[in-house]
C-alpha cells in the first residue's frame, strides 16, 4: 500500500477521538498503511515487573492510526492540504502544496 505521509512530516488528523491535532509522524508502516502519529491515540500499556524493572507500572504510548485519517500540514498556508508531486530539473521528485504552490 502507498502512505502519502513520511517521518517527520507535520500533520494534521482529520478523523476519530484526536480530530484537529497537529504533531509529526513519528514511523510509518506502508505494508499495514499505519502511521505513528506523536501524542496522538495514546494507550495504556501494563509493563509487568523484572529483572531491568524493579516494580509493574502503567506507561502511556501512541497506538498506530490508520494513515488516511492524517492529512499533511502546510506551514505557509496554514492548513490541511493534499499534496502533489513534480519533478525538479534534476530528476527529483518534490511535494508542493496544490493551494500556494510552495515545498512540502
Amino acid at each position: 500500500m502507498k502512505v502519502h505521509v513520511r517521518k517527520n512530516d507535520k500533520v494534521v488528523v482529520i478523523s476519530g477521538n484526536d480530530k484537529g491535532k497537529k504533531s509529526e509522524v513519528l514511523a510509518v508502516n506502508p505494508k499495514k498503511g499505519t502511521v505513528l502519529v506523536k501524542d496522538v491515540n495514546m494507550v495504556s500499556k501494563h509493563l509487568k515487573a523484572s529483572k531491568n524493572a524493579l516494580r509493574s507500572e502503567i506507561v502511556k504510548r501512541e497506538a498506530p492510526i490508520h494513515a488516511s485519517k492524517v492529512m499533511l500540514w502546510c506551514e505557509k498556508c496554514g492548513k490541511a492540504v493534499r499534496p502533489s508531486y513534480r519533478f525538479q530539473e534534476d530528476g527529483a521528485k518534490i511535494r508542493y502544496c496544490k493551494a500556494c504552490d510552495s515545498e512540502i
